[in-house]
């Protein structure tokens, strides 16, 4: 098989954002602020580890050389990673979290609604199946905004400045890649830009039910599906690489 150079890249980033803010709250496994968010953290979690792990297996066959998804999660360096900077965020404290997953999950609901739609058949079941997590996804982040926001002096304040510093990572949700572009017009991915105005109106409406205010700051950073990260990225693949890269041929 040769590789699809257009449609591997595309997939290996939805697979990477899935599989790195997997990992990224994961990390809040047992350390929850109580039982039944910690539970429901690890759960969403599994969620995502599961999405990336349907993409990673459809873009190890899309890489011409027969990868598996272990392949692509365990055995690429960080130059090869594409996701997007949000998911490789610290966790900070539990309003940081909070943030990054809500300003994720808001696009990330757009997006496989729109995936649904499109021409490639597996990508399309993957957003089918990935949809009905994902709503559940969108909803406990969301609510989570509004207690926090509408919370407490403190809460509210810890809230608003998570929403602040995650603000400049928002705008790489909207861009494409030339590569990209071209797959939007033969129906393989949605157009990511045409969502935006759709995901402003929510988050708005979402923030100004929590009493928080829209950042007004309009530099953003970008530089993920191209291969350029944050520090934290390296540190992230070093511990959940470790294990396979030191006993390859290890099997469970």
């Amino acid at each position: 098989m040769s590789k699809d150079t257009a449609r591997y890249n595309a997939v290996t980033h939805l697979g990477d954002n899935a599989l790195i803010l997997g990992h990224r709250i994961s990390e809040w496994c047992g350390h929850g602020p109580v039982l039944e968010q910690d539970i429901a953290m690890t759960n969403i979690a599994l969620d995502l580890i599961g999405q990336a792990r349907m993409y990673l297996e459809y873009a190890g066959r899309l890489s011409g050389e027969e990868k598996s998804d272990d392949d692509m999660a365990y055995r690429r360096d960080v130059l090869d990673f594409k996701n997007f900077l949000v998911t490789e965020l610290p966790n900070g404290d539990y309003a940081d979290t909070i943030a990054r997953q809500f300003v994720f999950d808001q696009w990330h609901f757009l997006f496989l609604s729109a995936l649904q739609q499109s021409t490639d058949e597996t990508l399309s079941a993957i957003a089918q199946k990935s949809l009905k997590e994902v709503t559940y996804h969108k909803r406990w982040s969301a609510e989570w905004v509004v207690r926090l926001g509408d919370g407490t002096d403190e809460s509210k304040e810890k809230m608003q400045r998570a929403i602040d510093d995650i603000w400049m990572f928002t705008g790489e949700l909207f861009t494409q890649t030339d590569e990209e572009k071209e797959l939007v017009k033969k129906g393989v991915l949605p157009n990511a830009e045409a969502l935006k105005s759709t995901w402003d109106s929510e988050v708005k409406r979402i923030l100004d039910e929590a009493t928080l205010s829209l950042p007004g700051d309009e530099w953003m950073q970008s530089g993920g599906k191209t291969g350029y990260h944050t520090e934290h990225l390296g540190f992230i693949l070093a511990e959940m690489q470790f294990l396979p890269r030191a006993y390859p041929d290890a099997t469970w």
